[in-house]
C-alpha cells in the first residue's frame, strides 16, 4: 500500500502543476483581457483546486506511514538536509500552498461578475504553484 501511495502521489503531481498552470493562466489573460468573472471561470478554477487537494490529501496519509515523513522527526535528522526535507520542509511549504490556493478559489467565488475573481485566482494560484515548485523533492522526482 505505501510503495502504490508513494507512487500515486508522485505521478498525481505532474496533475497538480498542469492544473495549476492552466488556472494561472487562464486568469491571468481574464486578468489583463480585463473580462468579468464567470461561473466558468470559476469553474477552470477548479482544475487547480481540486488536483491540489487531492495530492494533499495522499500526502498526509504518507506522512503518517512513511518512514521519510513523521517516524523520522528528531533532531538527528534535522541535520541532515535530505531528511529535513521530507519530514519538515516539503510538507510544511506544501500545506501553506493548499492553504493560499484554497483562499484564493473562495475569495474569487464569491467575486463572479467581477474582474477582481481574476486577480484573487492569480495572486493566490501564482504563489501557491511558486511554493509547490520551491519544495517539490526533485532528487526522486519520477524519471530522474
Amino acid at each position: 500500500m505505501y510503495t502504490g501511495l508513494q507512487h500515486l502521489h508522485s505521478y498525481l503531481a505532474y496533475l497538480v502543476l498542469l492544473g495549476l498552470i492552466i488556472s494561472f493562466l487562464a486568469a491571468l489573460a481574464g486578468l489583463f483581457g480585463n473580462r468579468t468573472f464567470s461561473d466558468k471561470d470559476r469553474k477552470l478554477s477548479l482544475l487547480g483546486l481540486i488536483p491540489v487537494h487531492l495530492q494533499w490529501v495522499i500526502g498526509v496519509i504518507l506522512y503518517f506511514i512513511s518512514p521519510l515523513g513523521l517516524p523520522n522527526f528528531s533532531g538527528e535528522a534535522m541535520g541532515d538536509s535530505v531528511a529535513r526535507l521530507y519530514m519538515l520542509e516539503h510538507p510544511l511549504t506544501m500545506i501553506i500552498a493548499v492553504v493560499l490556493i484554497t483562499i484564493g478559489y473562495s475569495r474569487a467565488k464569491r467575486m463572479l461578475g467581477k474582474n477582481a475573481g481574476f486577480k484573487s485566482i492569480a495572486i493566490f494560484y501564482g504563489i501557491g504553484l511558486a511554493l509547490i515548485l520551491l519544495r517539490i523533492p526533485w532528487i526522486s522526482w519520477p524519471g530522474n
